[in-house]
């Protein structure tokens, strides 16, 4: 088991037993890390991750607390982080994504103008090689966003965007433990957009379709 999962699985058994509940604050990070018999890293490590699915929230010189939510939601949504790979949905929402979005992809090569492809440009700039998971993973939701969206076709994206959102945690937790993940991502980002600025809707479309792959590929390896 990774450390990283081993802290999540600790912090999941506090909130079984009832140690901690909904609503309640976390022990300063070296009395629960001492406690846990965990590294301050592997901690911190995993707080950040239950933060990003909102079982847990950091407040800046307050703490970090459990959510509020019911026991039961809190419980499933921590499950479902630790154990997502098992959820065959996530897989099947994957595969739609790589047939629906790789054409969109394609379309949007003929239809997409100057102003827009410099936006997404700066955007890559903005996020340099070097950002952190959360803020790859705004930028990847927004850049499929913003391309889908000059495909020229309503329902194809409001498709595309309803399957982001079940994918979304699972691109998360990738760039969390898959060591090349984020450099991979921004390469891929790039090439897409290399191929709609020469209107090749061909490599466009391979591009995409290597994109979504590769996370569909490292997420069926897991099971």
């Amino acid at each position: 088991m990774a450390v990283t999962d081993e802290a999540i699985e600790k912090i999941k058994g506090m909130i079984v037993s009832g140690a901690l509940r909904p609503g309640d604050r976390l022990p300063r990070e070296s009395e629960l890390a001492a406690a846990l018999g965990l590294s301050r890293n592997s901690l911190r490590e995993a707080v950040r991750a239950l933060s990003l699915i909102r079982v847990l929230d950091v407040r800046q010189g307050d703490g970090t607390y459990v959510t509020g939510l019911d026991a039961q939601s809190l419980l499933e949504a921590l499950s479902f982080v630790v154990d997502f790979h098992r959820d065959d949905t996530v897989l099947e929402f994957l595969a739609v994504r790589r047939i629906l979005e790789p054409a969109a992809t394609a379309m949007a090569a003929a239809r997409i103008d100057e102003g827009r492809l410099d936006a997404l440009a700066e955007g890559l700039d903005r996020l340099g090689d070097d950002p952190s998971v959360e803020e790859l993973v705004a930028s990847d939701l927004e850049f499929h966003r913003a391309v889908v969206a000059c495909a020229g076709n309503s329902v194809l994206c409001s498709l595309l965007d309803g399957l982001s959102g079940p994918t979304a945690r699972a691109r998360i937790w990738r760039g969390l433990t898959q060591e090349d993940a984020v450099r991979r991502t921004l390469y891929e980002h790039r090439a897409i957009l290399a191929a709609l600025r020469d209107r090749d809707a061909e490599a466009a479309r391979s591009w995409a379709t290597v994109h979504i792959a590769s996370l569909e590929q490292w997420l069926r390896s897991a099971l």
